[in-house]
């Protein structure tokens, strides 16, 4: 029963991780060296982009907690 949660856990979470806008200019800029990669830069997220990125952190807590569950059990 604990796995088959899991796994739905694990699959919402790549789909939301997925479907986060990238705060950066690509992957060309991270090979390229292009575009001053900033990862203190104040990015504020609004509407449906806080509401994903919220999910996605109460989502990942969830996870890591069956994970210990499921271990000790």
């Amino acid at each position: 029963m604990l796995d088959a949660i899991l796994m739905i856990v694990s699959a919402l979470m790549i789909v939301l991780s997925l479907l986060q806008s990238g705060k950066t200019d690509g992957m060309s800029g991270a090979f390229t060296g292009n575009g001053g990669l900033n990862l203190f830069a104040n990015v504020k997220e609004r509407g449906s982009e806080k509401v994903i990125s919220n999910i996605t952190l109460v989502l990942g807590i969830i996870f890591f907690v069956l994970v210990i569950v499921i271990r000790l059990v």
